[in-house]
């Protein structure tokens, strides 16, 4: 394989490679329809978060409130993450994730 060396100068815009964007619609899209496309994005990463709570506690095979009482969390508090009404953050963030890719580690130091 080739490689080919290109030397962009950001003062001169031509030597900037062109991107795959319509620049007239990018510049007629209006705050409105950023703030909806924001609210949308925000909705399914909040759905995707909710999956992956689930997902994680099922493959635990424990119920809301087992999965609760393991990690030291109110029973309110994974109702809400697997509803999608809230998303976990920090540190229960990064023990979900733990117990996604180790659950016997996670579980084993838990106890």
């Amino acid at each position: 394989m080739k490689t080919a060396r290109v030397r962009i100068d950001p003062t001169k815009p031509e030597s900037l490679a062109q991107g795959r964007i319509d620049a007239a619609r990018v510049d007629a899209t209006s705050e409105a329809a950023l703030a909806r496309q924001r609210a949308a994005d925000d909705a399914e990463a909040m759905q995707e978060a909710a999956k992956f709570a689930r997902r994680v506690r099922k493959r635990l095979s424990l119920s809301q409130a087992q999965f609760a009482e393991c990690i030291g969390v109110p029973l309110d508090t994974i109702r809400n993450w697997e509803q999608g009404k809230r998303r976990p953050t920090g540190a229960a963030k990064a023990l979900l994730k733990v117990l996604d890719k180790a659950p016997e580690v996670a579980l084993a130091a838990l106890h």
